[in-house]
């Protein structure tokens, strides 16, 4: 399939595959490896499910907080055991290529975090169809605004997002904060990128643009990889490190995008680094960190406490 224009240049990988291997390397289900595909997404609900009871049930939250006037603008907020404003908070994109997924079963590191004295921000978002593209990166850049706006003592605002919503995270590095009338406080902050997509345009490609009916126009006013090669943004605080996450089992695609964003912010001068995790599929690099002693859990705790 060769794919005239666009993002991702002209040799990228992806412009020479026939249709049907474009879908099946962005089809993440159909590379795990310990189980099929359909027992893969069940057991990533379920645990998303009960990780998500398990936090409620603590009673050290506030769920469905607005941080804009429309239905779905909704985010839940879990405190560790000594509530203070002066926490660092880590705010949360969930993944579902930006169709599907849900803030009611996305807490999967809110207990080990919380335990170690992390307030964790799990945000909802207007999904395809209802949402676009544009209104997604708006609703989560006023989500972030909408948490400094709470807790303005806050010990620094870290950024975590999972597949779609890692791109969603990896936009915030192109967020225009004073027009929202508020900087959030993300000196020295960490970005926390696993298994995202960067560059849109191959999506447009596959199946799953069904719901979203994205444009090369929208791929690219879209696609940070798009907007880091372009029209390069500068870091505006030296101290923000980027990590940029991606699963042994992942898809060669999903390998590519992750290691080519990284290596575009780096030439951009952003402090990042790039981590592939052993052993581990698109969904499996997520739901390990309901455990403490996991290799992320400890990565995010560890580059979270050297700054805060």
């Amino acid at each position: 399939m060769d794919v005239p224009g666009g993002g991702g240049g002209r040799g990228a990988p992806w412009r020479k595959m026939s249709k049907e291997e474009l879908e099946n390397q962005y089809s993440p289900s159909r590379w795990v490896v310990r189980r099929g595909a359909e027992e893969a997404m069940r057991t990533y609900s379920q645990i998303g499910d009960e990780a998500t009871k398990k936090a409620r049930a603590t009673g050290r939250s506030l769920l469905d907080m607005p941080y804009g006037d429309g239905e779905g603008e909704k985010m839940d907020i879990y405190f560790p055991e000594e509530v203070s404003e002066a926490l660092p908070f880590l705010v949360f994109f969930h993944g579902g290529y930006w169709q599907s997924g849900s803030k009611d079963t996305s807490a999967f590191m809110v207990s080990p975090l919380t335990a170690q004295g992390v307030a964790v921000v799990i945000v909802a978002y207007d999904i395809a169809p209802k949402g676009t593209l544009d209104k997604m990166v708006d609703q989560v850049t006023r989500s972030v605004a909408s948490v400094q706006k709470r807790y303005p003592g806050n010990r620094g605002i870290h950024l975590c997002g999972h597949s779609a919503g890692a791109h969603l995270a990896a936009m915030m590095l192109l967020a225009n904060w004073t027009k929202l009338g508020v900087t959030p406080n993300l000196k020295g902050f960490r970005l926390f990128l696993v298994s995202g997509i960067y560059d849109l345009e191959p999506v447009m490609h596959t199946s799953e643009n069904a719901p979203l009916l994205v444009t090369l126009e929208d791929a690219r006013r879209n696609s940070p990889q798009w907007h880091l090669e372009m029209a390069p943004a500068q870091p505006a605080d030296p101290g923000c490190r980027i990590l940029v996450i991606v699963g042994q089992h992942d898809s060669p695609e999903f390998h590519r995008q992750s290691r080519e964003f990284y290596q575009a912010l780096r030439r951009r001068s952003w402090e990042a680094s790039f981590e592939e995790l052993r052993d581990v599929d698109h969904f499996e690099v997520l739901w390990n960190l309901t455990q403490k002693d996991y290799v992320l859990t400890q990565i995010i705790l560890k580059t979270i406490f050297q700054e805060s």
